[in-house]
């Protein structure tokens, strides 16, 4: 097993990489490397292609960077109280992994961003929850051990980090959202440690 937790996430407008990005450093601050990977757009147009890499940001996440990896992050803006379709694309290409156990007992966390305040951050980062938990991956929330979740007045939720990017996405990171996302990689970088002892 490599040491290294996978943060994989999709970003329309930027906000979920700039989350990604603060993740990485709590990961990196446990002395774990952040793999930070992304995937590509998905159409309804059968024609549609990608790039086999991407102009900028992170690049594709690759089934192997899944498989060997200590620990997982999984990060999406909001699509209807669902993570985005490019996401969940993916992990719907990922039954070999399950069907081989490979991601059983490593901690595995999300997090998302949404226009609005009530824009369904909560559902997105359940329903993210439920394809780690049929891996049978350790979910890790954000504890109330973490100041950020009772004085945030952005996002930030016991179930993983948030951001309100605001109407027009132009809304920077609070101090509290990215400090809630600091620490949440750093609990996922601790928990991969602790569960990868044998």
């Amino acid at each position: 097993m490599s040491d290294y937790v996978l943060v994989l996430y999709y970003s329309r407008h930027g906000k979920t990489a700039d989350m990604a990005k603060y993740i990485a450093r709590g990961i990196e601050s446990q002395g774990l490397e952040a793999r930070l990977r992304t995937v590509p757009e998905v159409s309804p147009d059968h024609e549609a292609t990608q790039p086999a890499v991407p102009d900028s940001g992170a690049v594709y996440c690759s089934i192997d960077d899944l498989k060997h990896c200590q620990g997982l992050i999984l990060g999406s803006p909001t699509r209807f109280g669902n993570m985005a379709a490019p996401l969940k694309y993916f992990i719907d290409t990922t039954s070999a992994l399950w069907m081989t156990g490979a991601l059983i007992d490593k901690p595995a966390s999300v997090f998302t961003s949404t226009a609005s305040m009530h824009g369904g951050q909560e559902t997105t980062l359940m329903t993210m929850a439920l394809p780690l938990l049929h891996h049978g991956m350790v979910f890790a929330g954000l504890p109330y051990s973490e100041a950020g979740l009772s004085t945030t007045t952005g996002g930030g939720t016991p179930y993983g980090a948030s951001h309100v990017s605001g109407a027009n996405g132009d809304l920077e990171l609070s101090k509290e959202e990215s400090n809630l996302c600091v620490a949440q990689g750093a609990r996922v970088a601790r928990l991969a440690k602790q569960l990868s002892k044998d």
